[in-house]
């Protein structure tokens, strides 16, 4: 199996006992099965909720508290508490992992984006999982939409990972309530997220957690819509992370296997992603884009039309007008109007992801010739 880049997301019900401490037990499962994924040569992050789950016990509540003060204080305890022990767990491996708090605004402020991105590939190239939670001792939005569900999602597609696989205490997707009816119907494989699904699914989540069905289902929404493939299901033992990779998950696969997960991509650019705008190209261009299989560098750029933001799908046209095929631009219009015509060297600093490229030939699809 090729190296690929999983972002793998726990739940607090998945990493805590019922009375609301750490489980030990769950959270050895869960590195020992960390470690071997990175041990097969994958670069991992690690999507870990529990914090205030880990915290509020010490505080003294005896359940999980409902007002924002007490969560936040809950989490600004309990923060300290799970990446302690994740230190000490990952140590045994001879792994180092990383603590990053994050709000959902990182994500859509370039400059904040740009370094987020910089220190996570740096991170991965040294050999350590970065471990992310949302930042809940300030940020409130966290709290109140679910489990780090939407962070997992934006995580994995802002930073292009091959699979995202969600870890709960339910083995899959249903159409109703498995604890409750009898004759509910699991769900293995989903091409897409439809509407009426996320209307009949369930907001509440355990005690423990905040993020039910209903948050996972607008996670994995929000996944596809960023060409990233899902698993939300459960599963034991240090193989168990491997074998979701490999399609034999307990659960519910989202969109595609992760086998193919490039190819996803790709028709989720070529047939499902809405346009925003269109970058014209040079003849050079276009010859390194349908000939050579090259990346569109900003020195081929001649005019840029619209107002896409970075990460936007735009069409790409030939200096006849001709339109010659999709993608999705490390660039935003404004800052590619700066920089079109330059050399890679003088432009990639406005780039969102602090790439050379205007279009990465991983994100680009040739027009008529399927998903190249």
């Amino acid at each position: 199996m090729k190296k690929q880049l999983i972002v793998v997301k726990i739940g607090s019900s998945s990493l805590t006992e019922p009375n609301g401490t750490i489980c030990m037990e769950k959270m050895r499962d869960h590195v020992a099965a960390l470690a071997f994924l990175k041990q097969k040569g994958h670069d991992v992050i690690l999507i870990s909720s529990g914090a205030v789950a880990a915290g509020y016990p010490v505080l003294g509540y005896q359940q999980r508290p409902s007002s924002t003060a007490g969560k936040q204080a809950a989490a600004a305890v309990g923060q300290g508490l799970l990446i302690e022990h994740y230190h000490q767990l990952f140590k045994q491996f001879g792994i180092t992992p990383a603590q990053i708090l994050l709000t959902r605004a990182d994500f859509y402020q370039r400059k904040r984006f740009q370094n987020l991105f910089s220190t996570i590939t740096e991170l991965l190239h040294r050999r350590v999982i970065p471990i992310i939670n949302e930042n809940d001792s300030v940020s409130i939005e966290e709290l109140t939409f679910g489990d780090n569900d939407l962070l997992s999602a934006l995580v994995s597609g802002f930073l292009h990972a091959d699979a995202l696989i969600i870890l709960t205490d339910v083995n899959g997707l249903y159409d109703e309530n498995p604890k409750y009816s009898k004759g509910a119907k699991k769900y293995h494989y989903l091409p897409n997220i439809a509407d009426e699904l996320v209307h009949t699914a369930s907001d509440s989540g355990s005690l423990l957690g905040t993020g039910g069905m209903k948050s996972k289902l607008f996670a994995a929404k929000k996944a596809l819509s960023l060409g990233v493939s899902v698993f939300v299901g459960t599963g034991f033992g240090h193989e168990k992370l491997v074998d979701i990779l490999a399609g034999k998950g307990d659960g519910t696969y989202i969109g595609g296997t992760f086998q193919t997960q490039m190819q996803m991509r790709k028709q989720w650019i070529a047939f499902h992603s809405q346009v925003r705008g269109t970058i014209e190209i040079d003849e050079g261009a276009e010859q390194a884009l349908l000939q050579k299989g090259k990346s569109l560098l900003p020195v081929g750029v001649t005019n840029v039309i619209g107002h896409f933001k970075a990460m936007d799908v735009v069409e790409v046209c030939n200096h006849k007008g001709k339109i010659i095929g999709k993608g999705q631009s490390y660039f935003s219009a404004k800052d590619l109007i700066k920089v079109k015509g330059l050399p890679s060297t003088e432009s990639k600093h406005y780039s969102l992801h602090h790439k050379a490229e205007v279009i990465h030939r991983d994100n680009w699809v040739m027009l008529g010739e399927g998903l190249k």
